[in-house]
């Protein structure tokens, strides 16, 4: 029989010994009582700026369908040298579990000391990709839009919609309306509203900040009033019309997070000034992947990080109409898995185990 750990005596020399790692676990309650919307924002713009400065990187993405439509899944890994941590999320999306009285979404996330390579944490990864899905909407918001933005509209009402008014309202606290509309089902009900006004005020508690009255309305004439919009949806036919979007408005488009999904017309693509997260991932399962096959956009496209950094122009003009494309990276998950990850070692939250 062969070296069971191949080419790494010094490791195998451990196993002998019997030396073992240690895990902290951290269950869904217990990272939601570690995270925050303003640490979600600083670890999101924090890891555009490494991934832009070389000491972050983005490993490709694994995606697998197990039943089309139905059943898939998607492993995201990378590493944030800064943060002195590497690691993976997993999600699985399992349409059909409502039947079984289960939740469709399962995330966890494992992640390891990038100095020795021990692992640090296993945790419940739902929590946070909501805060930092909600907090690299509201970053792209802060580079790309007008300071004078004073309209927020948000493109759906799902679970991600309190979060991103939340981490808006932080990062532009500026804003003076914020609008809810339902894209794909017709007006919001006033008892989706009702939860996320509460959801809402549960995020911004303690940060100083009050939300306005929330409102609702139909798309097209939120639209129209909007400075700011977030595309929140998984849709797979674009809804947002070109001719509806006023000139000087800026778009967050998260939405976008597989092959073929698409909420914005390409033409409004076109005639934007764009910025993604990763060029990669935005040609390929982003919001710019319709309008990059149609030949509307090259892959000469900017990146957050590089805007953040100072070394390229995020908006030009007051005019210009600005879109950032979200399509989530490991890094954002990573950088805000370090900091709950710290908190929780501060804290003595969460169990140690032994591996």
């Amino acid at each position: 029989m062969g070296d069971p750990v191949g080419s790494c005596p010094a490791l195998y020399d451990d196993l002998v010994e019997g030396d073992m790692d240690s895990i902290r676990i951290l269950n869904a309650d217990e990272v939601r009582s570690l995270v925050t919307i303003p640490m979600a924002i600083e670890a999101v713009e924090g890891a555009y700026t490494q991934k832009h400065e070389g000491s972050g990187s983005v490993w490709p993405l694994l995606y697998h369908d197990f039943l089309e439509g139905v059943r898939d899944m998607d492993l995201k890994s990378g590493n944030l040298d800064g943060d002195g941590i590497w690691g993976l999320k997993a999600i699985s999306c399992y349409y059909d579990n409502p039947d079984q009285g289960l939740p469709v979404y399962h995330g966890t996330s494992l992640v390891f000391d990038y100095a020795t390579g021990a692992p640090k944490a296993v945790l419940n990864a739902m929590p946070i990709t909501r805060f930092r899905t909600g907090a690299a909407g509201a970053v792209g918001a802060k580079w790309l839009s007008r300071r004078d933005a004073r309209v927020l509209v948000v493109c759906g009402d799902g679970g991600l919609c309190p979060y991103l008014v939340a981490a808006n309202l932080i990062a532009l606290p500026q804003i003076e309306r914020v609008i809810v509309t339902n894209p794909l089902h017709g007006a919001t009900e006033p008892e989706r509203l009702a939860a996320i006004v509460d959801e809402l005020a549960g995020l911004l508690a303690g940060s100083g900040v009050e939300a306005p009255t929330i409102e609702t309305n139909d798309l097209e004439p939120a639209v129209r009033q909007a400075d700011v919009i977030m595309t929140a949806t998984p849709s797979y036919e674009p809804y947002l019309r070109a001719e509806w979007v006023r000139p000087g408005t800026h778009l967050s488009c998260v939405g976008a997070d597989k092959a073929g999904k698409q909420e914005v017309e390409s033409a409004l693509m076109a005639g934007a000034r764009v910025v993604v997260d990763d060029v990669r991932q935005a040609t390929t399962v982003g919001e710019c992947e319709m309008a990059y096959a149609q030949g509307l956009l090259s892959d000469e496209l900017d990146e957050i990080g590089a805007v953040i950094a100072g070394d390229v122009a995020g908006r030009t003009s007051d005019e210009q109409i600005t879109v950032f494309d979200s399509t989530g990276l490991s890094l954002q998950d990573l950088a805000t898995i370090a900091r709950v990850v710290d908190r929780a070692a501060m804290e003595g939250a969460g169990t140690t185990v032994e591996l």
